[in-house]
């Protein structure tokens, strides 16, 4: 029999409410039937939804919470308001004190990460923890981070996301060695800001035996899938997501309109209907839903408040893949490496 995953998820985060949190709990326990959860939310809904998913009835232990952070609050309201008592909270807290392996929320982002850093803390040596998301590309799937955690890093910390970027691929793709890049504005060493460029020397001079670091890479080598892994710091992976986000919309609504304009189109659409539905999944947001928090002493994967159940199911077997495939530990063991061999500046000029 195979090891139990535990999985906490905050049931009244998102947009949609509970419903959708339990019908993707519903679809991702089709997948993987070793997951039990924990649900943390009002008992009285969760109760009176649970009674159309008997598999996840039979799966969870019910925890009731009477205080919901709401998607507009500050973090620091949230923080205030829900500590130890809220859904989000409580589904935190849960990974820390081991009840579960990972916890998930669709819930207000920034509220999700004040208390994550909160609660858990950032694992040693790391100052500031990313946000990854699982970016499609031509070749297949790429991670990006940092994506909205961290405005504004400097050259170590871009090193540090590179590490926790390269144990996320090794853990996720299988890779022994991914590839790194370094989101700039250009290819050459001159071009840049400073903290970019001295990020780039230390990852040169470093010996990395985790990953191979290629170089700088540009807004267009995103889709490309150039490398297995993109950094940057959140301003810029932020604009870049959504900017993704709304061009996949964009192209799609274009194609949309040109199938449906005349009957020949129309009618070229349904011996196309094959290849259009290929693309369709391709471009689906919904298959690479979940932002991975990354240098917590845990996992904490923030879905999309907008999803529907297929999404937040995907971010669950994010999560179940990255319990599964041992995703702190690898982690752990690449920032003891790294910081236990590399040299300070101060111990350079001594």
């Amino acid at each position: 029999m195979s090891e139990v995953i535990n999985i906490s998820l905050d049931v009244m985060g998102g947009d949609n409410g509970p419903a959708v949190i339990l019908e993707g709990a519903d679809l991702a326990l089709v997948r993987h039937p070793d997951v039990r959860y924990h649900l943390y939310g009002d008992q009285e809904i969760m109760e009176s939804l649970l009674d159309d998913y008997p598999r996840v009835k039979q799966a969870s232990t019910l925890h009731h919470c009477e205080v919901v952070i709401q998607m507009d609050e500050r973090p620091s309201q949230a923080l205030r308001r829900g500590r130890g008592k809220s859904s989000m909270w409580r589904s935190i807290e849960a990974a820390r004190d081991n009840q579960s392996q990972v916890c998930i929320s669709a819930g207000n982002t920034g509220a999700l990460m004040a208390m994550s850093k909160f609660c858990l803390r950032t694992m040693a040596d790391i100052e500031r923890p990313a946000i990854a998301a699982i970016w499609p590309t031509l070749r297949g799937e790429s991670v990006v981070l940092d994506v909205g955690a961290t405005i504004g890093a400097d050259a170590q910390q871009l090193v540090d996301f590179a590490l926790l970027g390269g144990a996320m691929a090794r853990a996720l793709f299988g890779i022994e060695q991914p590839t790194i890049g370094l989101l700039n504005i250009g290819e050459e060493d001159v071009k840049g800001l400073d903290e970019v460029k001295e990020a780039g020397r230390m990852l040169r001079d470093f010996e990395f035996p985790q990953f191979k670091y290629k170089g700088f890479v540009e807004g267009n080598d995103l889709g490309t899938g150039a490398v297995d892994v993109v950094v940057t710091e959140g301003f810029a992976g932020n604009i870049a997501l959504k900017t993704a986000e709304g061009t996949a919309k964009q192209l799609a609504e274009y194609l949309h309109s040109a199938m449906s304009r005349t009957l020949m189109a129309k009618i070229g659409y349904l011996f196309a209907r094959s290849a259009f539905q290929r693309l369709r999944e391709k471009m689906d947001p919904r298959k690479v839903n979940g932002g991975v928090f990354l240098g917590l002493n845990g996992i904490v994967i923030k879905s999309h408040g907008g999803t529907d159940g297929e999404g937040f199911a995907s971010a669950i077997s994010l999560g179940y893949d990255m319990v599964k495939n041992g995703l702190t530990e690898k982690i752990e063991q690449d920032l003891s490496v790294y910081h236990k061999n590399r040299v300070v500046p101060d111990e350079e000029n001594a």
